[in-house]
C-alpha cells in the first residue's frame, strides 16, 4: 500500500492523499493551494494521479484548501463517487461556487492585460457549469457507521470539530490477506468551539495522517477570549458605538453570532441590530441552521432557552449591495459584520472607509490577518491606511481576538493523538509549515517514542 501526497506537505493547503491499494485507488482531499507566489501554478491535475482511474473520492470538510481542485478530477476523467457528509456537500457547493466567481472575475482582469499585450486569453480553472456537475457526483456518509468506498476499502468518518460537517476519516483496507487502518485527522477543532461537537478520536492506525497547522502553539484559553469578546462588546454598548467585524464566511461568522446571541440570552448585554452584508455568509449561515443534529449540547440548550440558533432572531441580513450601502445610516449600538475576513476584499473595505476615521467605531478583528493585507495594519496600529486609493486616518478603536481559531494547538492535537499512540503507528505530519511540523513532531517522539516523518510535495508513505 502507498500513499501520495499531493498538497499540504510542509505547508498549509491544498490537501491531497493518494490511496493505492492492489484493488483500488481512492482519493482523500483535493485541496487548493492558497497563497505564496507558487500556489495558482501547483493548481493542476498532477498527471501521476491518473484521475480516470480513481475509484472514489473523499472529503473530510468543505473549506476551500480541501475541494478547491475537486472540479479538475472531472476534467481528468473521473466519474466515481465523492463520499461526505451532507454539511460538507453542501457547504462545498457554496464555497466552490464562490472560487469560480472570484476565478472569473480574476481571469477577465488579467486577459484585459493579456489582450493589449498581443497575447491569447486564459482559461478559469473550472466554470460554475463544472462545479455543479462535481456536485453530482457526491454520496452522503453518516458518522460512525462504516462504509464501503472501494473494493476492499471501508471508511468510517467521526467527528472532527473543525466546522459543520467536518470529520477524521479512518480507511479500513484489506490487502493480500492482511487488515490495515489508515486514519487521516482531517482539520481537527478545538474543544468548545461554537456550535459544533468536539473532535472524536480514534484508537485503531496503522498510519496516521496528523495535521500540524498549530504544532507549535496553543490558543488562548476559550474562556479567556469569550470574557475579552464580552468586555468589549458591553464598552462599545455603552458607547452607542458602531461594531465592524471582518470575518469569514463561514465557520467564524456562525461563531460570532452564536456567542452574541449567548450574551442576549443569558441578559448580559441588551439586544441589538446585528447585521450580516455578506451573501455568502448568509447562505452559510442557513446551511448552519437547517443542520441542528450536528450542534453540540452548549448549542442545543441555547436553542431551548432562547430559540436563538435556528433563528438568530436579531440578525438582519443584507443581500443587496443597496442594503450593504443602507448601513451607512445605521446608528450605534449595533454590529455589522462583513466579508473579506483579512480586509482584502468584499464589502467590508467599504464599511472601513466610512468608519475608521470616526473615534466612535469599534473594529474587531477576530480571525488571523496575512502580512501585507489591510486588517494587518490595523492589528499593527497603523495611524494611516489607503482604502480604494484614499487616505483613510485611523481613529477608530481596533481590538483583536486571536482566541476564536477553528483549529486544535498543540496540546490539543497531541491529546487527540494519544488515543492513537498505543497501536505505535506510523506518523505522517502533514497540513503544516515547518515552524509547526517540527516542534509537533519533537513532542510525539519524547512523549510516545514515535519518529514522526515530515514529507514533501509528491512524497509517499507505505505499509
Amino acid at each position: 500500500m502507498k500513499i501520495t501526497l499531493y498538497g499540504a506537505a510542509g505547508e498549509v493547503t491544498g490537501s491531497a492523499y493518494l490511496v493505492e491499494a492492489d484493488r483500488a485507488r481512492v482519493l482523500v482531499d483535493f485541496g487548493m493551494f492558497q497563497g505564496g507566489a507558487r500556489a495558482q501554478e501547483k493548481n493542476t491535475l498532477p498527471p501521476k494521479l491518473a484521475a480516470k482511474a480513481l475509484d472514489a473520492v473523499l472529503v473530510t470538510h468543505a473549506h476551500l484548501d480541501h475541494t478547491g481542485r475537486l472540479p479538475l478530477l472531472l476534467k481528468g476523467g473521473f466519474q466515481g463517487p465523492i463520499h461526505a457528509t451532507d454539511a460538507t456537500r453542501e457547504l462545498t457547493g457554496l464555497i466552490l461556487h464562490d472560487s469560480a466567481k472570484v476565478q472569473e472575475y480574476d481571469i477577465q482582469r488579467v486577459n484585459r492585460k493579456r489582450l493589449r499585450a498581443g497575447e491569447p486569453p486564459l482559461e478559469p480553472l473550472y466554470s460554475h457549469a463544472e462545479v455543479e456537475q462535481t456536485l453530482t457526483l457526491f454520496r452522503s456518509v453518516q458518522f460512525e457507521r462504516p462504509q464501503p468506498v472501494a473494493e476492499g476499502i471501508t471508511a468510517r468518518f467521526v467527528e472532527a470539530g473543525h466546522m459543520l460537517g467536518s470529520a477524521s476519516i479512518q480507511l479500513t483496507i484489506a490487502e493480500r490477506g492482511q487488515t490495515r487502518k489508515v486514519v487521516f485527522s482531517g482539520d481537527l477543532g478545538p474543544r468548545g468551539l461554537a456550535l459544533v461537537r468536539d473532535a472524536v478520536p480514534l484508537e485503531q492506525a496503522d498510519l496516521v495522517f496528523l495535521e500540524s497547522t498549530y504544532g507549535d502553539r496553543d490558543h488562548k484559553p476559550p474562556r479567556e477570549t469569550l470574557a475579552e469578546f464580552r468586555d468589549i462588546i458591553e464598552k462599545a454598548v455603552e458607547r452607542r458605538a458602531r461594531i465592524l467585524v471582518p470575518a469569514f464566511a463561514v465557520g467564524r461568522t456562525q461563531q460570532i453570532l452564536f456567542r452574541l446571541e449567548e450574551l442576549f440570552c443569558e441578559g448580559t448585554i441588551k439586544p441589538f441590530p446585528v447585521y450580516l452584508d455578506s451573501p455568502m455568509a448568509i447562505a452559510a449561515t442557513k446551511i448552519y441552521q437547517q443542520h441542528p443534529d450536528l450542534f453540540d449540547e452548549e448549542a442545543n440548550d441555547l436553542e431551548r432557552r432562547c430559540g436563538a440558533v435556528r433563528q438568530n432572531p436579531h440578525l438582519r441580513t443584507c443581500e443587496t449591495p443597496q442594503e450593504s450601502m443602507a448601513l451607512n445610516d445605521a446608528t450605534g449600538p449595533c454590529l455589522i459584520m462583513a466579508g473579506a475576513g483579512m480586509c482584502n476584499a468584499g464589502r467590508i473595505l467599504h464599511h472601513l472607509r466610512h468608519g475608521l476615521w470616526r473615534p466612535e467605531t469599534v473594529v474587531l478583528i477576530v480571525a488571523f490577518q496575512v502580512e501585507g493585507s489591510l486588517g494587518r495594519l490595523l492589528v499593527d496600529g497603523a495611524k494611516e491606511v489607503s482604502i480604494f486609493g484614499e487616505k483613510i486616518s485611523v481613529k477608530a478603536e481596533i481590538h483583536t481576538l486571536n482566541g476564536f481559531s477553528a483549529h486544535a494547538g498543540q496540546s490539543e492535537l497531541l491529546r487527540w493523538f494519544e488515543h492513537l499512540a498505543p497501536a505505535q503507528p506510523k506518523v505522517v505530519l502533514t497540513h503544516g509549515e515547518t515552524r509547526g511540523r517540527e516542534p509537533l513532531a519533537k513532542l510525539i517522539r519524547e512523549r510516545f517514542s514515535l519518529e514522526a516523518e515530515l514529507p514533501t510535495l509528491g512524497s509517499s508513505a507505505t505499509l
